[in-house]
């Protein structure tokens, strides 16, 4: 008789092994279920710092352009000049302060150009000064851009060793200020006042010490003295001899020889009065006024000899230390 399999074992086989495969297939599901929570409940990473060395010193941050200017006294002016040149200066600064820079810088634009003649829309100016209580503002450095010349003209103030005054030079060393061969005074600050200034005097102001001798300029003979004394205050005016027909008034001397009277003859380089403040006038000068004999007012720097005098060879690397400090304290034209 044949055997008929049992069937009822093998189905229990069967379910048993499923249900091992299943409860394996859950550990294994439960475990990686596990270490994934595990691993996001870990505090992350503590990064360690690299080891600070505390001998060496942070540098500290340099200083900004305005800290540079404190620190060196002085205040910057930047403009673009696009109608009066004083009113230009004055909304950039004030009243108060404008009015009187613009007068200082004047004194160092007249060398370069005819103010405000020369001066166009879009000119541009860079300058350093120093503003003083009392006192009109000094000015350590100027740069300039005409348009009319398409030049850029540059000056920077620099008191060279044995110098008794602070002035003006060019990069190359020459003095801003053109000199007078044959001038009334030796010692003297500056020109404070040119034809070409558009103030219409007419004459050179050289501001310098009550005191000053004050020479001859020509041969000539004395035609006139101390006459309107409350605008001239001291003065005197010679007549230039040998035909040439030049007249020269000096005003505002403090003091003159009682034997210098009309008629008396002098010479060229002969001291014949004394610097002063007299009459009209606000601070000690000298008003040296050059006019034909027909009594027109001309330019002693067109009508005598000049030349520039130039920093002496042994100064000039300080000037160039000068000029460098000057210039990083100014910022670029736009």
């Amino acid at each position: 008789m044949p055997l008929i399999p049992n069937q009822g074992n093998d189905k229990k086989t069967s379910a048993g092994a499923i249900i091992a495969a299943a409860v394996v297939v859950l550990a294994i599901a439960g475990g990686v279920l596990w270490v994934r929570r595990a691993k996001s409940a870990a505090p992350p990473p503590v990064a360690t710092a690299e080891p600070i060395d505390a001998g060496v010193a942070v540098p500290p941050p340099p200083p900004s352009p305005q800290e540079q200017l404190a620190k060196a006294g002085l205040k910057h002016l930047s403009i673009h000049i696009n109608g009066p040149f004083e009113t230009a200066v004055i909304g950039a600064v004030g009243k108060e302060v404008g009015a009187p820079l613009t007068q200082v810088l004047t004194r160092s634009l007249v060398w370069w150009v005819r103010v405000p003649a020369d001066l166009v829309k879009g000119d541009a100016l860079d300058a350093l000064y120093e503003e003083r209580a009392n006192e009109e503002p000094v000015v350590h450095a100027v740069r300039f851009v005409s348009r009319k010349h398409e030049k850029t003209f540059a000056a920077y103030r620099f008191k060279a060793e044995g110098d008794p005054f602070a002035r003006f030079y060019t990069p190359s060393g020459e003095e801003l200020e053109l000199r007078l061969e044959d001038a009334p005074i030796d010692n003297y600050e500056q020109v404070t006042s040119r034809l070409n200034d558009g103030r219409r005097h007419k004459g050179i102001d050289f501001k310098t010490a009550v005191g000053t001798p004050v020479k001859a300029t020509f041969d000539g003979t004395v035609t006139r003295k101390n006459w309107s004394f409350r605008g001239n205050g001291n003065c005197l005016e010679l007549a230039e001899s040998g035909g040439k027909g030049r007249k020269v008034m000096f005003l505002h001397l403090s003091e003159l020889a009682k034997d210098l009277q009309p008629g008396r003859k002098v010479k060229k380089g002969e001291v014949v009065a004394a610097s002063g403040n007299t009459g009209h006038s606000f601070a000690p000068h000298l008003h040296y006024q050059l006019m034909t004999a027909a009594d027109q007012v001309i330019d002693p720097f067109e009508n005598q000899r000049t030349y520039h005098r130039a920093v002496a060879p042994a100064q000039k690397a300080a000037l160039d230390a000068e000029v460098r400090r000057l210039d990083a304290l100014m910022a670029p034209f736009p």
